[in-house]
C-alpha cells in the first residue's frame, strides 16, 4: 500500500476520512498549545515587570497610586494648571533657587501655593527631599504640604497651603514695608514662633539649612509659617556634624559651615541670629550702599553691639530711645543675636535655649542677657 505524505494530501485536496481528520485535530491542538504558551510567557513578563515596578515604587513610596505619594495626595498637572490659570504671571507669589510659586485655587475651594520647579531633571532631588522632609511633620509654625504631582508628571509641582500675608522680609524691607506696621511686641512674637519651629525641626532630626526672612511666611494675624525645605537635611542621631557642600543664602550662611563644610544644628542658629538682627534693624541681610558696595548685616551689627552703639542700627520706628521697656528688650535680643552669630558654632546656644531666652526677654526676666560683656568675645579678627 502506498503511503501518501500529509503535505501531498493537502496539496492534492484528497479526502482521507477519519484518520486524516484525527491528524488535523492533533495539529490544531498543537497550534493552540503553542499560542497559549506564548501568551503565558508574555503575561509572565508583564507580571514580572509590574512586580519590579511595584518593588521599586514601594522602596520610595508608601502608597503610590492616583491619590497618595509619601502620604501626600497626588494632583495631576492638568488640575494644577487649571488652578493657577495656566501659571499666569499675575499669580506669581515669588521665586527661589529651584522654582517659582503661584497662587491657585482648587476645585474644592482651597487656596493653595503651587511651587513649579524650574528644570525637571535638575530639581528631582529637591522635589523628593521636600516631600520626604515634610512627611510626618506637624507644627503650627511650619507650612503644610497639601500634595504634589507624581514623578512621572510632565512637570514637578508641590502644593502648599496658601499663606496670604507675604513674607517677613517683605514686611521688614520689601514691598510691604511700612513704618510702624510691625511694632516691637509683634516682632518679638515672630521671633519666638520662628525659634519654636526651628527647635521642633532640630528635635525631629532636621536641619533647615536656609533660614531667612523670605522663607518666613506670615498669615493675616502675622503668625509665622516656616517654609521651603528644598535643601533641608536629615541629621542622624549621635553624630557631631554632616559633611556636605555649603548651601544656603548670602548673608545668612554660617561662616564655620562655609569654611569647613561641616553642617550642624548650630548652622540654623547662625542664620536665625541674622533674622533677629533684621527684626531689630528692618534691614536686609546684605545691604547695598549707594556706591553699590555690599555690606553684611551680621558683621555690621556685631561691631555695633560690641561698641554698644545700638542706636546706629536699630529701626527708629521701634521707639528705642523713647520707651525704656522696649529699649531693654531690644538690647537683650541684640545680645542674644550676638551669641547666635559667634563664628565658633560651639559658642552658639541651641535653639531650645534660644526659645528659653526669648521667652524670658518677653517676660522681663532676662538679667543675664541685659548685662553681657563683649570685650573678650573673640568674634572679630
Amino acid at each position: 500500500m502506498q503511503v501518501i505524505p500529509f503535505h501531498q494530501i493537502l496539496s492534492r485536496g484528497i479526502y482521507v476520512g477519519v484518520p486524516s481528520a484525527t491528524v488535523v485535530i492533533i495539529i490544531g491542538l498543537v497550534v493552540i498549545l503553542l499560542r497559549n504558551k506564548r501568551r503565558h510567557k508574555s503575561l509572565g513578563s508583564q507580571n514580572q515587570s509590574r512586580t519590579i515596578e511595584s518593588d521599586n515604587t514601594h522602596s520610595n513610596v508608601i502608597l503610590e497610586g492616583r491619590h497618595i505619594y509619601f502620604k501626600f495626595p497626588v494632583f495631576s498637572y492638568e488640575e494644577l494648571e487649571e488652578a493657577t490659570n495656566k501659571f499666569d504671571q499675575s499669580r506669581e507669589l515669588g521665586s527661589g533657587g529651584f522654582g517659582t510659586v503661584y497662587y491657585g485655587k482648587l476645585k474644592d475651594g482651597r487656596e493653595v501655593a503651587v511651587k513649579r520647579l524650574f528644570e525637571r531633571n535638575s530639581c528631582v532631588q529637591q522635589f523628593m527631599n521636600e516631600i520626604k522632609i515634610l512627611t510626618g511633620l506637624r507644627h503650627k509654625n511650619l507650612v503644610s504640604l497639601y500634595g504634589c504631582t507624581s514623578r512621572t508628571s510632565r512637570e514637578l509641582l508641590l502644593v502648599y497651603e496658601y499663606i496670604p500675608n507675604g513674607t517677613l522680609g517683605c514686611h521688614l524691607h520689601g514691598n510691604l514695608a511700612k513704618p510702624g506696621s510691625l511694632p516691637w511686641p509683634l516682632r518679638m512674637r515672630i521671633a519666638i514662633e520662628t525659634a519654636k519651629a526651628l527647635s521642633y525641626l532640630h528635635a525631629s532630626g532636621i536641619i533647615h539649612r536656609d533660614v531667612k526672612s523670605s522663607n518666613l511666611l506670615l498669615d493675616h494675624h502675622f503668625c509665622v509659617k516656616v517654609a521651603d525645605f528644598g535643601i533641608s537635611r536629615l541629621f542622624p542621631m549621635f553624630v557631631s556634624h554632616v559633611s556636605t557642600a555649603p548651601a544656603g543664602s548670602p548673608g545668612y550662611l554660617d561662616p564655620e559651615y562655609y569654611q569647613f563644610c561641616e553642617l550642624t544644628e548650630k548652622s540654623d542658629v547662625y542664620s536665625f541670629g541674622v533674622v533677629l538682627i533684621e527684626l531689630i534693624s528692618s534691614k536686609p541681610a546684605i545691604i547695598v550702599t549707594k556706591a553699590k558696595d555690599k555690606i553684611s548685616l551680621a558683621n555690621m551689627a556685631v561691631k555695633k553691639i560690641q561698641k554698644r552703639a545700638f542706636t546706629e542700627f536699630v529701626d527708629p520706628s521701634l521707639c528705642f530711645e523713647f520707651d525704656d521697656k522696649v529699649k531693654e528688650m531690644i538690647i537683650s535680643v541684640a545680645n542674644l543675636a550676638f551669641q547666635c552669630l559667634q563664628r565658633d558654632g560651639e559658642l552658639r546656644p541651641s535653639m531650645d535655649k534660644v526659645v528659653e531666652f526669648l521667652q524670658k526677654i518677653e517676660n522681663g526676666k532676662d538679667d543675664y542677657l541685659k548685662h553681657l560683656e563683649f570685650r573678650d568675645a573673640g568674634f572679630l579678627n
